[in-house]
């Protein structure tokens, strides 16, 4: 029994330094698997950690997709009143060009947005009685030569007793009759735009001239040539835009916020990328129509180009006059749950290669760096956004005054992101 027992022992021990022997590479595998792991992890934090700030673009990337620059502004953007309203012209500031005579439009030279000036002929209207008039007042005259040569004739015989005094005073009246006609003909002259003192049998004119009674833009044109005009039918109407104001449709709770001086900043309803400022002149008294509303008349300051009688307008009115910086909206980028911005800067973009690798292609691009612009990458908190512009805060400091990238960051942040990955 002893002898089986000390055989079977002798047999069980190799099984037993072999079982060993491979538990010991397993665990050694292990250990360098974890080890191999950890080596990778460090190197993706490093790689995170090192992420490319700085974009490179050459001039011709740049105009290819449009990128314009600007700064940071200090805007009103907190604290404000929004409100609706549409831009109009007064009357005063609105004319019709009209005949005071009825006849054929003869010659148009208008048309929807031209620019007249005060004055300026806009068409001509033929009629044959223009010519009648101006041969009665020719006629008249020379019948008032003829009559004050028959009141001097009858003053004579009337002095040597020769004539009858009714002949004299008949000579008289009818002198009298002529002069007033003559002076109700040279008025009718002036209003038809005609010289009387120039009219004569050589120069009679068959058509009458309409101007422009003001300096504005055509807005509408009601005749057309070979069509019948008169006084109730005018020609164009001409809107002088540089009188426009804004009607502002305040609601009851916000009228006590408001006041006169106050400054109004308001985009168009239908084109909200451009922002115009006017000042408040007047405040209604009474609620515009239905709509519990009360107009606020402002006038509209600075450059009016590409403002229209009639538009819509939204209009945020600031309450406590606290400025913020802020950019355009398209110049905030959003990356991994961030927002940034990108500057102009004299720094360089980070270079990736392998120790001691140094190619041509590298050495050509140091020497062209005169025909690229650098951008850098900023990290900024955003605030309120009104009229197309919103608040920030950078995270770090950057130079005072530094250009930013007001339109294409999409794209810049874009190049940037292909630069890490193809680094990584």
């Amino acid at each position: 029994m002893k002898f089986i027992i000390k055989n079977m022992l002798f047999l069980l021990l190799p099984f037993a330094l072999i079982i060993s022997s491979c538990s010991n590479k397993e665990e050694k595998s292990t250990n360098q698997a974890n080890a191999s792991t950890q080596k990778e992890e460090s190197k993706e934090v490093h790689e995170e950690e090192a992420a490319p700030t700085i974009a490179s673009l050459t001039q011709e990337q740049i105009k290819a997709v449009s990128i314009t620059y600007g700064s940071i502004e200090m805007k009103e953007l907190t604290a404000t009143i929004k409100a609706n309203g549409n831009l109009s012209v007064p009357n005063n500031n609105k004319a019709n060009a009209t005949s005071l005579y009825g006849g054929v439009i003869k010659t148009l030279g208008v048309e929807i947005g031209s620019n007249v000036r005060k004055g300026q002929e806009i068409a001509s209207i033929a009629n044959p009685q223009f010519i009648q008039l101006q041969e009665e007042y020719l006629s008249t005259n020379s019948k008032i030569v003829f009559a004050e040569q028959e009141v001097q004739r009858q003053k004579e015989l009337n002095e040597g007793n020769a004539g009858a005094r009714k002949n004299l005073q008949n000579s008289t009246a009818e002198l009298n009759t002529l002069t007033i006609r003559r002076a109700s003909l040279y008025q009718q002259l002036k209003l038809m735009g005609i010289d009387p003192d120039k009219v004569n049998n050589s120069n009679l004119q068959s058509a009458l001239i309409v101007r422009s009674p003001l300096n504005g833009t055509i807005s509408n044109v009601f005749a057309k040539i070979g069509s019948y005009v008169d006084v109730s039918s005018p020609v164009a109407e001409i809107v002088d835009n540089g009188s426009l104001h804004l009607d502002l449709n305040v609601f009851e709770k916000d009228l006590p916020l408001l006041k006169v001086g106050q400054i109004i900043h308001f985009t168009l309803t239908n084109n909200p990328t451009g922002e115009y400022d006017a000042i408040v002149y007047s405040i209604g008294s009474a609620f515009e129509n239905n709509s519990k509303t009360i107009p606020v008349h402002c006038k509209v300051k600075g450059n009016k180009t590409g403002l229209i009688d009639g538009m819509n307008i939204t209009g945020i009115v600031s309450l406590n006059n606290v400025l913020t910086p802020a950019v355009p909206n398209d110049a905030i980028v959003n990356a991994d749950g961030k927002d940034y911005i990108f500057i102009i800067t004299d720094k360089k973009p980070e270079e990736h290669h392998e120790e001691g690798e140094e190619t041509k292609e590298e050495g050509n691009h140091k020497e062209d760096t005169g025909n690229h612009t650098n951008f850098e990458k900023i990290e900024v908190v955003k605030g309120v956004s009104n009229m197309g512009y919103t608040a920030i805060t950078p995270i770090n400091s950057f130079p005072q005054g530094s250009k930013i990238v007001t339109k294409g960051a999409f794209f810049i942040n874009a190049k940037l992101s292909n630069t890490g990955d193809h680094e990584h």
